[in-house]
C-alpha cells in the first residue's frame, strides 16, 4: 500500500505512473478489440490492496495532482530541447503529451473507476478478475494458519464488494506454495521447537471457495519435496538463463490442469501450471521480446520531469550512448513479436495436446504490460488479433477448466517461481529479522483475537481491526523482495519497521482497553491516524482468520 505514505521514489507516484503506463492501457486495448469482435479473454488478477487504493478518493487527487506534473514536464522537457536543438527529441515531448492526455481523458470517460470497468467488462464475458491474497503476503512461510485464513477471506470479501461476485481463481503470492506437513519456523526463537501440522495451501483454498490456483512448472515435474528456506543466491555475473524446451514425455505435462491435494489432506484446489516456452518470451531479461533495441529504454529517464526519450538501443549499460526513441520502429517490432509468440503458442499446443486438449497458461506481473515494457498493451492487442486470424481459441482460466476437465490428484513439492524455486528470495540472513517480526506479531494477534468475544466493546474491537490491518500490511512479501534485490531496501525496512511499531502500540491500546483504561487523547489521535493512513478493507473483521465455512 503506497496512497498516504509518500509520493517519490516509492510512494504514490508508483501507483499514478503505473496507472497511466499499465491499467488505463490495458482497458484501452480491451476496448478496442471488443470494438473489432474480439474478446480479450484474459485472466486478471486484481489484488484486493491494489483495487482498495484505485477505488480511493485520495487516489483520485494524487492521480490528477500527478497528471498536472506530467503536462508540466511535457511543456518544460520541450523548451528545453527546442533551447538544445535536438529535434527528434522535441518530437516525441509531443508523441508524450499525446499520450497522456489520451491517457486521461480514457480515465474521464469511465469516471475514474478502474475497477469498476474491469469490472463491466468480467460481466460481459471478456475478461476473468481473480484474487491474491490480501495484502500479497508470502504465504507457505506465514507462522499462523489464521494468518492465511485472514489473508484469503479479506482477499474473497473485497474481491465480492468491488466486482459483485466471489473469485473462482487466485495469483498466489509469487506462486509460492506449501503441502501439508509438520511445520516449524524457519527462524526466530520457536525455529525447531514449535512443530505443527499444517495444512497444504490447496487446503485453505478450498475452504474459502477458491478453485484454482497458478504454479511455477518446476513443480509438476519434480519429485520428492524440498524444504529449502535460505541462502538467496543471486545471478551470477554473464550467467545466462536457459533456452526452455518442452517437456520430456516422463514427466507430468505443465499443459494440462490437475488437482492437488496433499498426502493426509481434505479438500482439494485445482492448479494450472505456467508454461516455460512462451514465458521465457516475455519475462526472459535476456532472451525476451522486452529487450528488443527498438523498445523504450525503462530506466533512462530525464529530469526535471521523468520523461523518457531513449531506446534501449544496445546492451551495453552505459545510458550515455542511448539513441532516440522511435515510436513508429517500436509499433513495427511488437507486431514481428506478437507473431512469433503466436507461432510459439501454436506448436507447443500441437506437441502438447497428443491428440487431446491442452491448455497453454502463460502469466506475467500486469505491470509488465506498459510500465516496464511499454509496448507490451501493443503487443498484448496484436497477439488477440493474430491469434483470432489463426483461429487459437484464447479463454479464461475459469473457461479452461471447464473445457479441459483437470487430470489426477497429484501432490505438489514447496516452490515459487523465485530465484532457486523456492524461498530464499524472500526468507534469507538479510529478511530473516522481518520474519521475526511478523512471527511475534501473529502470536499477539491470535492471543486477543481468542478474547474478542469476551472484550466485545466497540472501542476494542476498533483498536483490535486496525491492529489486523497493521498485520496484513507488515505481511506484504514486496517487503522482502525490496530487501533481497536492494532495489528499494532502505524503503521496505522502514515500512516493515512503521507497521511493526503501530501494530505493537495497537496491540497495547487493546491490552489497556481489556483492564478498562480508556484510550488517552494521544492513543485517540494515533487511532485516527492509522486508520486514515492506512484505509483499506473497511469491512475487515478479526474474525476472519478463525477460518470460514465455503465462500458462496
Amino acid at each position: 500500500m503506497v496512497v498516504n505514505h509518500g509520493r517519490w521514489p516509492h510512494g504514490s507516484d508508483w501507483l499514478c505512473e503505473a496507472t497511466f503506463e499499465c491499467y488505463l492501457p490495458l482497458l484501452e486495448t480491451a476496448h478496442r478489440l471488443i470494438a473489432d469482435g474480439i474478446s480479450p479473454k484474459w485472466t486478471l488478477n486484481l489484488s484486493p490492496v491494489l483495487t482498495e487504493q484505485l477505488a480511493s478518493p485520495e487516489f483520485q487527487r494524487e492521480l490528477s495532482f500527478y497528471h498536472d506534473n506530467l503536462r508540466r514536464a511535457c511543456a518544460e522537457s520541450r523548451e528545453y530541447f527546442t533551447r538544445e536543438g535536438q529535434k527528434e527529441i522535441v518530437r516525441l515531448t509531443h508523441f508524450w503529451e499525446e499520450f497522456f492526455e489520451r491517457m486521461w481523458e480514457m480515465h474521464r470517460r469511465i469516471g475514474g473507476d478502474i475497477p469498476g470497468t474491469f469490472a463491466d467488462l468480467q460481466r460481459a464475458g471478456h475478461v476473468e478478475i481473480i484474487t491474491c491474497a490480501a495484502t500479497h503476503g508470502y504465504l507457505p512461510l506465514l507462522g499462523r494458519d489464521e494468518s492465511i485464513h485472514l489473508q484469503l477471506r479479506t482477499a474473497v470479501e473485497t474481491h465480492r464488494r468491488h466486482f459483485g461476485r466471489a473469485p473462482r481463481g487466485i495469483w498466489l503470492p509469487e506462486c509460492a506454495y506449501r503441502p501439508r506437513y509438520e511445520w516449524t519456523p524457519p527462524t526466530g526463537r520457536d525455529s525447531g521447537r514449535d512443530r505443527r501440522m499444517r495444512p497444504g495451501i490447496e487446503e485453505l483454498l478450498a475452504q474459502h471457495g477458491i478453485e484454482y490456483f497458478v504454479a511455477d512448472s518446476h513443480l509438476v515435474g519434480a519429485g520428492q519435496p524440498v524444504f529449502l528456506y535460505r541462502d538467496y543466491i543471486p545471478l551470477k555475473e554473464g550467467r545466462s538463463e536457459p533456452i526452455a524446451t518442452m517437456p520430456s514425455a516422463e514427466a507430468r505435462s505443465p499443459y494440462a490442469p490437475y488437482r492437488v491435494a496433499s498426502r493426509g489432506g481434505t479438500g482439494h484446489a485445482v492448479a494450472f501450471f505456467r508454461d516455460p516456452r512462451s514465458t521465457l518470451q516475455v519475462w526472459s531479461r535476456e532472451h525476451g521480446y522486452p529487450g528488443e533495441y527498438a523498445y523504450l529504454e525503462f530506466h533512462k529517464k530525464h529530469f526535471p520531469g521523468g520523461l523518457r526519450f531513449w531506446r534501449i538501443t544496445d546492451n551495453l549499460g552505459d545510458f550515455g550512448t542511448k539513441a532516440t526513441y522511435n515510436p513508429d520502429v517500436a509499433a513495427q517490432k511488437t507486431a514481428q513479436h506478437a507473431r512469433h509468440f503466436v507461432e510459439l503458442v501454436t506448436d507447443t499446443l500441437a506437441r502438447a495436446s497428443g491428440g487431446g486438449p491442452a491448455v497453454v497458461c502463460s502469466p506475467y506481473d500486469s505491470e509488465l504490460f506498459g510500465h516496464w515494457w511499454f509496448e507490451g498493451p501493443m503487443f498484448l492487442e496484436h497477439v488477440a488479433r493474430q491469434m483470432a486470424r489463426a483461429d487459437v481459441l484464447r479463454t479464461t482460466l475459469g473457461e479452461a477448466l471447464e473445457a479441459v476437465p483437470p487430470r489426477v490428484t497429484l501432490a505438489l513439492p514447496e516452490g515459487s517461481w523465485g530465484e532457486g524455486g523456492d524461498h530464499r528470495v524472500w526468507l534469507n540472513r538479510d529478511t530473516e529479522w522481518t520474519w521475526d517480526r511478523i512471527y511475534s506479531a501473529e502470536a499477539e494477534w491470535v492471543a486477543h483475537l481468542a478474547r474478542l468475544g469476551a472484550n466485545g466493546g466497540p472501542e476494542f474491537r476498533r483498536v483490535l481491526v486496525q491492529a489486523t490491518r497493521e498485520l496484513l500490511l507488515l505481511q506484504s512479501s514486496d517487503w522482502q523482495f525490496l530487501i533481497t534485490t536492494r532495489s528499494a531496501a532502505d524503503y521496505a525496512e522502514r515500512r516493515v519497521a512503521e507497521h511493526y511499531a503501530e501494530f505493537k502500540r495497537l496491540c497495547e491500546m487493546a491490552r489497556l482497553l481489556e483492564i478498562g483504561t480508556a484510550l488517552s487523547p494521544d492513543a485517540e489521535h494515533t487511532l485516527r491516524r492509522l486508520e486514515r493512513d492506512d484505509f483499506c478493507f473497511p469491512d475487515l473483521d478479526p474474525a476472519w482468520g478463525l477460518g470460514t465455512a465455503r465462500a458462496s
